[in-house]
């Protein structure tokens, strides 16, 4: 996030209208690096939503907006699902894979709705193996992992090839620092198994929508095109109240990072047309 926080604080610096300018929150999730790691269990997204609502009550903000990718995207969700009077909307640009919005018995979902199920299916198939260690036992690969700085930048850095807009040079998008210092802040802080751990978390308590249940603030989606999987609109419009879309030229999971101007405009421009 480091990349788009001037680009929201102080827009004028860099071109921008500085009427879009934003006081900026930027917490870091309880087990990642710079947070402490959780001492007991239940330290799931739904959690970390109430931590949140707090945090902004305990800094003077009665309303504030939300917006996330990953694991933040899940959490800016549930801010608007169950604060919905002092969050005035939420940007996400992922879906959190375990997201189901409600469906009456026999709703017939619609061609482009049953692919993605599909194509996400065969995706966790043949890139979720970490996923599925993550979400089932996460220990078991955490004390290795904690062990060996070469295992350890070899299960993050991984990542940031295969997820980003790189075409398989992960240089071409993130420095040699860049990728050192996320490897760094999980093995200086020992958190590769808390941060692991929120997948198994995530397990116990999904994303899933009650009858009733929809996202009714002002919803916005920023769909990077390297982003996989990612849900067609009417899927996401069965659980949110989708007001914006935009559709990115370039960039992938790590927006704010690899496309740090597109993603701070498109924010910015959202989120001020709800001031």
């Amino acid at each position: 996030m480091l990349k788009i926080i001037p680009l929201l604080t102080d827009p004028a610096s860099y071109g921008g209208n500085p009427a879009h300018s934003f006081d900026v929150v930027v917490p870091s999730l309880p087990g990642f690096g710079f947070s402490d790691r959780p001492a007991r269990p239940g330290m799931n997204t739904w959690r970390m939503a109430e931590l949140w609502a707090g945090l902004m009550a305990k800094l003077g903000y009665e309303r504030f907006a939300a917006q996330g990718g990953d694991f933040g995207a899940s959490v800016s969700t549930i801010l608007g699902l169950r604060h919905a009077r002092r969050v005035i909307g939420i940007h996400l640009n992922y879906i959190p894979g375990s997201y189901r919005p409600y469906l009456e018995p026999g709703t017939k979902l619609a061609a482009i709705e049953q692919k993605f199920l599909d194509d996400a299916d065969r995706w966790y198939v043949d890139f979720g193996a970490y996923a599925h260690l993550q979400r089932t036992t996460p220990q078991t690969g955490a004390y290795g992992l904690n062990d060996s700085p070469a295992a350890l930048a070899a299960w993050i850095v991984e990542k940031f090839r295969d997820w980003s807009d790189c075409d398989g040079e992960v240089e071409r998008r993130f420095s040699k620092d860049e990728l050192l210092g996320n490897v760094t802040l999980y093995w200086m802080t020992e958190t590769i198994h808390s941060s692991c751990r929120l997948y198994y978390e995530s397990k116990l308590v999904p994303l899933q929508f009650k009858p009733g249940e929809q996202v009714r603030v002002p919803c916005a989606i920023a769909h990077f095109p390297k982003e996989a999987p990612f849900p067609p609109r009417g899927w996401i419009e069965r659980g949110y109240n989708l007001q914006h879309w935009t559709e990115m030229p370039r960039g992938a999971h790590f927006a704010a990072a690899e496309e740090p101007e597109l993603l701070a405009h498109d924010i910015a421009t959202f989120f001020h047309s709800l001031r």
